[in-house]
């Protein structure tokens, strides 16, 4: 069964490992890095799948101090059309893939997103992550912009709750 709980302390080596086997298509995250978003994130939770680790997850709401280029592109966009709620990163372990998992963890935070109107992320168009353009596609996320260049592109997308 799964379980979307707080990171512990115990689970950060994991994590660290799943975002760098990842990075491609995430930012580079070293334990430094992982302490100091821990402190400034809304959620930092951990995929439990029957006492396995199976994933991770962050989450931002607005008013962040969060130095991440595409929050920021957000927060700006959100002075002039209300408030939003960024999900920063969610990354599955390959085994745990492609069973129901990332829509449970949607749910959830969706639900948390929603007394901000709506959840804000970014996908890659370079490289190109078509399994999450998909996936997002299929969840009503729609394209609000592109930020990056020709070596990382990504699709500012947006879901209305």
């Amino acid at each position: 069964m799964p379980d979307l709980r707080p990171l512990r302390d115990t689970d950060v080596a994991e994590v660290l490992t799943l975002n760098d086997a990842n990075v491609e298509m995430l930012a580079p995250m070293d334990e430094t890095r992982l302490q100091e978003l821990r402190g400034l994130v809304d959620r930092f939770d951990v995929l439990d799948v029957d006492g396995a680790f199976a994933g991770f997850v962050m989450t931002f709401a607005p008013g962040s101090s969060y130095d991440s280029d595409n929050y920021r592109w957000f927060a700006r966009r959100h002075q002039r059309h209300g408030s939003f709620y960024y999900l920063d990163r969610i990354v599955l372990h390959e085994s745990f893939r492609r069973k129901g998992l990332g829509g449970f963890v949607y749910d959830e935070i969706e639900r948390v997103a929603a007394p901000y109107g709506r959840l804000s992320l970014e996908v890659n168009l370079v490289p190109r992550n078509d399994a999450s353009l998909a996936f997002h596609a299929a969840r009503g996320y729609v394209e609000v912009g592109r930020t990056g260049d020709e070596h990382h592109l990504v699709s500012m997308r947006e879901k209305a709750l």
